[in-house]
């Protein structure tokens, strides 16, 4: 006999698979694209160009970009990790750890350990309020500020900029307003990746000789320390609880890679990571957060664009 409406709507099974679906979509429609930052776009052939000049520090705020470390890979079933890394405050971050510990397992750089361990490396980002000069494939972006994310590449040649290597090269701060230049960003596709080697500053001239308009650049800055802020990262024990999650491949069998999968008759090796760690535990942050130059130029070393 078929179920009444009323009994059909009493069903906790049929509701639960609603909310399922709304959250579902709910999801989709957060992970939109955010209209704030600009990308730069290439042609088939991997080919762009664009100028744009980087803006000062925002209302309020101290320095005019700030930096992100992040983790993105697959783990042996297909799930992807792709989260804020806690290192980014001078704290100690789960992944981090991890490959740590694989790669110390073996000094052998084709071991498996390590082969993992670099799939898993973290990437440096650098975030930064810019004003857009010219976009010949997207004109309407011109004269608007955007944020714009970029590598160790295009860091590096803000970084020779304000401290040249040559005797006889002026000093030069690309974040000036009034004492800056625009960067001719020159985009090529070397080997499958976009390269920005040809990118360059141009001569050192004010961005307006309107201080009013100047001041509006300032004002339309989007605030930067707001990809800082705590809600922008998740726990170490969250982290931790997600990549145990990701990486333990198949709980029958125990495989691992890198974590013992936790079973009731087979307990975890005395090698793997322990799980369920308390953040709260006593632990010293791998580095302290350091926003001098010198700093910045260690770091830009480790990732490439």
């Amino acid at each position: 006999m078929a179920l009444s409406y009323r009994e059909l709507s009493s069903k906790s099974s049929s509701f639960d698979r609603l909310k399922q679906e709304v959250n579902k979509m709910a999801s989709k429609t957060e992970n939109k694209k955010d209209e704030r930052f600009w990308y730069p776009n290439v042609d088939k052939a991997g080919n762009g160009y664009a100028i744009i000049r980087f803006l000062d520090s925002p209302r309020n705020e101290d320095m005019p970009f700030i930096r992100l470390w992040t983790h993105g890979f697959k783990g042996p079933a297909g799930q992807w990790y792709i989260e804020n890394s806690l290192t980014t405050l001078g704290k100690t971050d789960p992944v981090s750890e991890l490959n740590s510990k694989l790669w110390n397992e073996s000094s052998d750089d084709n071991s498996p350990g390590r082969k993992q361990a670099r799939e898993q490396k973290r990437k440096l980002t650098y975030i930064s309020n810019i004003y857009v000069i010219k976009d010949s494939a997207n004109p309407e972006n011109e004269g608007k500020v955007f944020l714009y994310k970029f590598g160790a590449k295009i860091f590096d040649k803000i970084k020779q900029k304000m401290d040249p290597q040559f005797e006889g090269d002026a000093p030069m701060n690309p974040f000036n307003l009034v004492n800056g230049a625009a960067l001719r960003l020159k985009i090529r596709n070397v080997e499958g990746y976009r390269n920005y080697d040809m990118s360059e500053f141009g001569e050192v001239a004010a961005i307006s000789q309107d201080d009013d308009e100047i001041d509006r650049l300032l004002n339309s800055c989007h605030s930067l320390q707001a990809f800082l802020a705590p809600d922008q990262f998740k726990t170490y024990d969250e982290l931790q609880s997600k990549l145990t999650k990701i990486l333990v491949a198949d709980s029958r069998n125990g495989e691992d890679y890198g974590y013992q999968a936790e079973t009731e008759n087979k307990p975890k090796r005395d090698s793997a990571p322990s799980v369920g760690r308390s953040a709260s535990a006593t632990r010293q942050p791998t580095a302290s957060v350091n926003d001098s130059l010198s700093f910045f130029e260690k770091l830009a070393k480790d990732d490439d664009d």
